[in-house]
């Protein structure tokens, strides 16, 4: 299995969802993120971090509230945001990085 800095540093954008299994809006991002993954294909990786089980991944980008999205490129953070995320937004953001 990759490492997560193995995954961020990919040429393709990736968005990580930070979440925890406790967070009621979490559970909300889950329809949206296979909604996204379906408009997208493989134009983008979307990746799920529970924040409970990897706290030091959470703490290396100051991830303060679940769900936290933050879209990577090469190792870079593009954009980062707090909350749900609507699928249509989503989708529009990862393609205009792509």
């Amino acid at each position: 299995m990759k490492n997560f800095q193995d995954i961020i540093n990919s040429e393709v954008p990736v968005l990580v969802d930070f979440f925890a299994e406790w967070c009621g809006p979490c559970k909300m991002m889950a329809p949206i993120l296979s909604e996204v993954k379906q408009n997208l294909g493989d134009k983008a990786l979307i990746i799920k971090v529970d924040v409970d089980k990897n706290p030091e991944a959470a703490a290396a980008y100051q991830v303060r509230g679940v769900p936290t999205l933050i879209l990577f490129k090469q190792g870079q953070v593009l954009w980062k945001q707090s909350g749900v995320v609507p699928a249509a937004e989503l989708s529009r953001l990862i393609q205009s990085k792509v």
